[in-house]
């Protein structure tokens, strides 16, 4: 008993001493780090090192800007990379187990997004180019059978609902890799395939004139689309529904 009631002491000092220890311990453990927000914005930011985090677009010119573009036209090149239509090997190996709901949600965020255009690209080529390339876009060339680019983009190259794009904020060497892609069957839409229609009857010249005169055009007034069905398109489309 004697030794019990002299150990008592020391023991409780013991512990007065521990207690304090194992509580600065526990207010010095790191807090749980908190979770990402789960929204749409938070999951596309993988998409932000090439396309913006805002879907802007960035210095390269070859990734081009999604914000704005109609969803249904957003929806069709993911599931066009998707399924290996089109081919870029760091896009189809992160779209390759999405499936289309999700898709879909993507492409109607970045569909709602209003960053501001770059500025206008300063032209590289002759007035004579320039103006080659406006005639196309504008009037097209009957004689060769090959429609205006706004007889389907629209007068101010917005787009139209559900699945055609703007071609504003694009760089030339963008637009040209595109229309060339068509021209050679590494890009391919919905049948019937217009765009590969179109691009078939351009020559080189073309694309280059083209591509030059769209990337030197201002950003527009108001960035929406037209309405689905307002544009009369001279050629069906498959991936545009009528």
């Amino acid at each position: 008993m004697t030794v019990l009631l002299r150990t008592l002491p020391i023991f409780t000092l013991l512990v007065s001493i521990a207690l304090p220890v194992g509580l600065a311990q526990a207010q010095t453990q790191a807090p749980p780090p908190e979770r990402a927000p789960d929204t749409m914005a938070a999951r596309v930011l993988a998409c932000a090192s090439c396309h913006g985090a805002e879907g802007e677009g960035t210095s390269d010119v070859y990734f081009p800007r999604l914000a704005g573009k109609p969803a249904g036209y957003l929806y069709n090149q993911l599931v066009a990379f998707r399924d290996g239509r089109r081919k870029y090997p760091p896009m189809n190996y992160l779209l390759d187990f999405l499936p289309d709901p999700y898709l879909k949600q993507m492409s109607e965020h970045f569909a709602s997004l209003r960053p501001p255009f770059p500025a206008p690209a300063v032209p590289t080529v002759s007035k004579d180019i320039l103006a080659r390339g406006e005639s196309i876009a504008t009037n097209g060339d009957p004689q060769r059978g090959v429609p205006a680019c706004a007889s389907c983009h629209g007068s101010t190259f917005g787009g139209m609902e559900p699945a055609i794009p703007g071609l504003l904020g694009l760089r030339a060497n963008y637009i040209s890799a595109q229309l060339g892609g068509w021209r050679y069957g590494t890009r391919t839409a919905a049948s019937p395939d217009c765009m590969q229609i179109i691009a078939g009857l351009l020559t080189e010249d073309d694309v280059k004139a083209v591509a030059a005169f769209l990337s030197t055009r201002p950003a527009p007034t108001d960035p929406a689309f037209a309405k689905r069905g307002s544009l009369p398109m001279p050629l069906v489309c498959g991936s545009q529904p009528n």
